[in-house]
């Protein structure tokens, strides 16, 4: 069982910057992929990003994402990040990080996101 706490979403302008943390209970992390979702107002809940267990030293975006957002992990602290630069409105949405097992295809652990709103 995996817990997962995001956090460092907020109110920010379109053009700035915000870095998420996502906070993960497991002893095993690092043999986890991770990952962030989001979720805008009545719309579906859309892939933005993962990183591959272990060094990190792989990576995947969304298109609408890549270029902007960079995630990451430390797995001595048992956290990933997803850094976002030059934030658009329609990236405001529910930001969720995820875990998916290196030997599953289903991404779980599902929590209460963190809200980030980007303004005009």
């Amino acid at each position: 069982q995996v817990h997962l706490v995001e956090s460092g979403g907020g109110l920010v302008q379109a053009g700035g910057s915000l870095r998420l943390s996502c906070a993960a209970s497991a002893r095993t992390f690092s043999t986890y992929y991770m990952g962030w979702f989001r979720q805008a107002p009545g719309k579906e809940r859309d892939f933005v990003a993962r990183i591959n267990y272990w060094s990190g030293d792989s990576t995947a975006y969304a298109d609408s994402v890549k270029d902007r957002f960079t995630i990451s992990r430390d797995n001595t602290k048992n956290t990933v990040y997803l850094q976002m630069n030059s934030l658009k409105p329609e990236d405001t949405a529910v930001y969720y990080c995820v875990v998916k097992s290196q030997y599953g295809s289903n991404w779980y652990g599902w929590g209460q996101g963190t809200q980030v709103t980007v303004s005009s």
